[in-house]
């Protein structure tokens, strides 16, 4: 890449698809579909293995600095979720190169000669000290060249230690098998790029190895999957936990709407059923009124009767008072001659009575000139 690209490369990186008014490359955004998901995340596998024994190739998707630039400006604001497409991506091509691993595997244990158990433990013992002498050469070598010296001898130092231990595992091991078989190159299938290493393999090899930018790639890829998985559980907690507390705001306004309801229902009610009471007392009101107004019409009624029968009596009196005189004159004789002869039975009681008063009184004088008699 000449310096101009690079120089426009970085331009995009840091400015965006609009640095410059291109319409042209604002047509494809970094939300389209076509555009790779995990080169925005920087961690699709075509652009880290590129270069190498497993280059990948071009993606068949959008590779674009100026649109990673465009979405890390709007993740800050809202969260896109662009990591489960990536998680997905990286999953499928981790999962490829573990059956590439499973099938190196199988290939290895129907090429070489059938160990013992004993036998492949001890050279899995050795297999696994050369894979740490190569970590820590390449450590070693990646501290040297940030220039940290000091942490390069003391991973130099770490490696005699081990390179000591494996010169003991590899005594082990010969002594286990015959010489022939001992010459014989053990290989190994490496977990992390599926590569193969030699049991006999030189210290310069395994640095190259370890270190190299496909076993670096794969790490890089590996470690990426885990730190997004991590991610999106986060994210998928924090979202589920903005749903339920919005479910809980919705549950709490829907009470809220109820209660509101239920308390103008329950105006609404007591509204009628004041109205109704209102109703009831206008219409009784009204009844007694009828009926007061009834009662005094019909006592008016009655009055009016009675004085249209007395005054007929009245008139009929004065025309029956002639025919009636004969009549009222006999009764008059009859009633005057009852009092006289009332009269004169009092007259006699009365004349009884005194005669009687008098024999008492000349009894009681008498009596009394006796007892003066006696006296005397």
């Amino acid at each position: 890449m000449s310096a101009q690209a690079q120089m426009r490369a970085l331009l995009d990186q840091l400015m965006g698809t609009a640095r410059d008014g291109d319409e042209t490359r604002q047509r494809v955004k970094f939300t389209d579909e076509r555009v790779c998901k995990s080169h925005l995340l920087n961690c699709c596998p075509h652009d880290i293995l590129s270069g190498t024994r497993m280059d990948l190739g071009e993606c068949a998707k959008t590779h674009d600095l100026a649109l990673r630039a465009d979405y890390e400006i709007a993740s800050k604001e809202r969260d896109l979720f662009f990591e489960l497409d990536a998680v997905d991506h990286l999953e499928s091509f981790i999962a490829d190169c573990d059956r590439r691993t499973e099938l190196a595997k199988k290939r290895l244990v129907e090429t070489q000669d059938e160990i013992s158990a004993e036998v492949a433990e001890k050279a899995e013992t050795v297999h696994e000290l050369n894979e740490e002498i190569g970590k820590l050469l390449a450590k070693a070598e990646q501290l040297g060249a940030e220039g940290n010296v000091d942490e390069a001898q003391k991973v130099l130092q770490e490696v005699e230690k081990v390179r000591s231990r494996k010169r003991d595992a590899e005594e082990e091991y010969r002594n286990s098998m015959p010489a022939s078989s001992f010459q014989q190159q053990k290989l190994r299938v490496c977990e992390v790029c599926s590569a193969y290493l030699g049991l006999h393999d030189n210290d310069r090899r395994l640095a190259d190895h370890f270190g190299g930018k496909l076993h670096l790639g794969f790490i890089q890829i590996r470690e990426k999957l885990e730190a997004l998985k991590k991610t999106v559980l986060e994210k998928q907690e924090k979202r589920n936990q903005d749903r339920l507390k919005r479910r809980e705001e919705r549950e709490k306004e829907e009470k809220m709407k109820k209660r509101t309801k239920s308390r103008s229902r329950e105006r609404s009610r007591e509204h009628r059923r004041s109205s109704s009471r209102d109703r009831r007392r206008r219409r009784s009101r009204s009844s007694s009124r009828e009926r007061r107004r009834s009662s005094r019409s019909r006592s008016r009624d009655r009055e009016r009767r009675r004085r249209h029968r007395s005054r007929s009596r009245s008139k009929g009196g004065r025309h029956s008072h002639e025919p009636s005189s004969r009549h009222k004159s006999s009764r008059d004789r009859d009633r005057s001659s009852r009092d006289r002869s009332r009269e004169r039975s009092r007259k006699r009681g009365s004349s009884e009575r005194r005669q009687d008063s008098r024999d008492q009184n000349g009894r009681t004088d008498s009596r009394r000139a006796e007892v003066r008699d006696r006296d005397l």
